[in-house]
């Protein structure tokens, strides 16, 4: 006699499993979901000591995404978020580590990877020669690019890898760099040569502190195919794209979904679980789902198997909607994670009324940061104010503690709205017939907290100043954060980023002008101090963490003393799976933009699905 066992039951069967680690057993319609738990295995994984099924292979995942793919490219050169389609088709020379011990590095963000953190992917060892200025990189053998033409299935070599920075850079038979080369070009490259088939050296002119892990994780330095770009000039069309990784770019249809195949001849293996070649899953599909309550609909209903970021941008970024699952959907499992503060206000501070710090600092004074966290985030936030640089970084000596910072320097971040209303009477913004001082437009991008940003609007509004929250397209956004033709801003406010959990100097590239980052820069002069363009200058061509230190500390003290920013708290964001995906903890992106990546990782139960009655 066939069994169904009805999704009700299934829970309650998930649930025990969850509690105990195995399926209830004694009643005879209980008897197969037991049986097939004693056919699992289970290992410890080496990244959290914990114990977890053992990896199987087949399935397949489906994932919902928040970003819009209408502008996204599969070409780096052209664009670094070429990473949202391309981050398991392409590989670089180095990749986050992910067996690496998670109370170590439990930061899988989306920035470029800390060197600590790194290992070859592409690259199967180097050398970096004592004076810091020879990288010498052994490229893996047995690497096939994917058997499609033209590239056929053929051998991976160094010179794909020196064709693929010479284009990036701009050397060689190459005569323009990609403008999205950002800190590489500060690295001062002189050559970059294959010696031999498996061996490619880059020589610096001058040391720098990041090199390894520019070289080997920068947003853009994916290893394209050299005969199609020789083919087309550039990789326009998605169809031309072939890569070395673990799967296969099959199918895009923008606005609708992006279709991935495993890729059956891919050279990796599982960095917790040597012994297993990956990837485990078949099939991954990408669905673009822009709308947030049919995006929860499609999980709820088992259409998604999860959602989340950074790979789909689609974390839930409420405290209530995580709380409306966990009372809707026991059984779904949810994780918590912070990277940043998403509600850092950035201010235009070149031009009235931002550039006097007195409006600046009663803006920050209007606003109860701590009353925000335990209300809107229910204490799950972090309110503590801070710069662009993360406190776990002060060890480095690359910022301040809060809690070291003077009573003077505390003063200007605390809720004081009196203070605030003085402030501005000092600044001559005396209220009007209407009680208001000023007004001005507040650009908050349509995958931010617009629900947060009105309730900053209405502190605001009690000292008198009318802030209009106008919802704009990410890309909208982005290009407020580049040069109007006169080289002026063009926003008075813009909700943007802080304290973000990454190396600080990624985190602080470019603080005035969103992520603009080295010669290439064209950002936006939102910030007008020679003096901190100068330490920027100095530290972003560092040849030591000692030397860069000292320098990032100082720039980020200047952006907390000005109050060249609004801090808002950093906020609780939540990712979504089915009980049914394994092997996964809470991970983001694998590096700079390497996007995906945990599932090439994951496995599915398929067992357990069927038996939820999916």
């Amino acid at each position: 006699m066939k069994i169904f066992f009805g999704r009700t039951f299934a829970i309650a069967l998930v649930l025990i499993q969850s509690a105990t680690g195995l399926w209830a057993t004694g009643a005879d319609e209980e008897g197969a979901a037991a049986a097939a738990a004693a056919d699992k295995k289970y290992v410890t994984d080496p990244s959290t000591g914990m114990v977890v099924e053992a990896p199987r292979y087949g399935g397949s995942i489906t994932f919902a995404t928040k970003v819009a793919d209408d502008n996204l490219l599969v070409d780096a050169w052209v664009s670094g978020g070429a990473g949202w389609i391309i981050g398991i088709v392409n590989e670089k020379l180095g990749i986050i580590d992910w067996a690496i011990d998670r109370n170590k590095h439990p930061y899988f963000t989306g920035y470029v990877a800390p060197a600590f953190a790194l290992r070859g992917a592409l690259a199967e060892s180097w050398e970096i020669s004592g004076d810091g200025l020879t990288y010498t990189f052994n490229i893996r053998k047995g690497v096939r690019w994917h058997n499609k033409a033209p590239m056929n299935g053929r051998e991976l070599t160094a010179k794909d890898i020196e064709y693929n920075f010479h284009r990036n850079m701009g050397m060689g038979k190459f005569t323009e760099p990609s403008t999205s080369r950002g800190a590489l070009a500060d690295l001062g490259i002189a050559s970059i040569e294959a010696t031999d088939d498996m061996t490619v050296v880059f020589k610096l002119s001058r040391p720098h502190y990041q090199a390894f892990q520019f070289i080997m994780d920068w947003y853009n330095t994916w290893i394209l195919p050299p005969e199609v770009i020789d083919e087309h000039g550039s990789i326009d069309n998605w169809q031309d794209l072939v890569g070395t990784g673990p799967y296969m770019l099959v199918d895009w249809v923008r606005g609708t979904s992006t279709s991935y195949e495993k890729n059956p001849d891919y050279w990796g293996f599982d960095e917790k679980f040597p012994q297993n070649r990956l990837p485990y899953i078949d099939t991954i599909t990408r669905l673009v789902i822009l709308d947030d309550a049919t995006r929860m609909a499609a999980l709820r209903s088992g259409q998604v198997d999860y959602i989340g970021g950074p790979a789909g941008g689609s974390q839930l970024r409420s405290v209530d909607q995580a709380d409306g699952v966990r009372r809707t959907n026991p059984e779904l499992v949810i994780h918590t994670f912070s990277e940043r503060s998403n509600t850092v206000v950035r201010l235009d501070t070149t031009k009235p009324p931002f550039n006097d710090i007195r409006v600046r600092q009663a803006m920050q004074n209007a606003l109860d940061l701590e009353t925000m966290n335990l209300t809107y985030y229910k204490g799950q936030g972090e309110w503590t104010p801070r710069g662009a640089v993360a406190p776990e970084y002060a060890a480095q000596g690359m910022t301040v503690l809060y809690e070291e910072w003077s009573p003077e320097l505390k003063a200007k971040y605390a809720y004081d709205p009196e203070l605030a209303e003085r402030l501005l009477d000092e600044a001559g913004l005396p209220r009007g017939a209407d009680g208001v001082r000023f007004r001005v437009k507040y650009t908050v991008h349509q995958n931010a907290d617009l629900s947060f940003a009105e309730l900053q609007a209405a502190y605001w509004a009690e000292i008198g100043v009318q802030v209009d929250v106008v919802n704009t397209p990410a890309a909208q956004v982005s290009a407020l954060l580049a040069n109007g033709p006169d080289g002026t801003a063009k926003y008075d406010m813009v909700m943007w980023l802080g304290g973000v959990k990454a190396d600080p100097m990624i985190a602080i590239m470019g603080w005035p002008a969103g992520w603009c980052y080295g010669p290439d820069c064209e950002g936006n002069p939102a910030i007008a101090s020679a003096e901190y363009d100068a330490l920027y200058e100095r530290a972003r061509l560092g040849a030591t963490l000692d030397e860069v230190a000292p320098l990032v500390k100082q720039m980020d003290m200047m952006i907390i003393e000005n109050v060249w920013a609004l801090w808002g708290p950093i906020d609780p964001l939540f990712n979504v799976q089915w009980p049914w995906v394994k092997g996964y903890t809470n991970e983001g992106d694998l590096g700079g933009a390497q996007r995906g990546q945990q599932f090439v990782r994951m496995w599915i139960d398929q067992e357990l699905k069927a038996a939820m009655g999916f």
